[in-house]
């Protein structure tokens, strides 16, 4: 499984923060990696420099052979907390798709 981490202009991007995420999707999609070929998580900031609630944005693009791209999204206060709700989001529908793939 390919993962990448991209940040736009307004989330500083560093080897600590690439490596932590990284590391927190191989962890968690694991169990997926058969059949998940690239993850792709997106942050960033909705309202760059300005104070606001939920503001950051985390979207996550996982590519499954021979299937179309599933992309979630979440908002949170945090990157770390977007990340984590996004994540879950997305174990909730590879579940769902992992099923259906077994039962074909």
């Amino acid at each position: 499984m390919q993962i990448q981490i991209n940040t736009d202009n307004h989330i500083e991007s560093n080897e600590r923060l690439v490596a932590f995420f990284s590391n927190e999707v191989a962890t968690e999609l694991e169990r997926f990696d058969k059949f998940v070929t690239r993850v792709e998580v997106h942050f960033g900031d909705e309202n760059s420099e300005k104070f606001g609630i939920n503001d950051k944005r985390c979207l996550i693009e996982v590519r499954i052979a021979k299937k179309d791209p599933i992309a979630v999204t979440d908002h949170a206060e945090t990157i770390e907390k977007a990340f984590n709700n996004a994540i879950t989001k997305v174990k909730r529908v590879l579940n769902a798709t992992h099923e259906k793939m077994r039962e074909h």
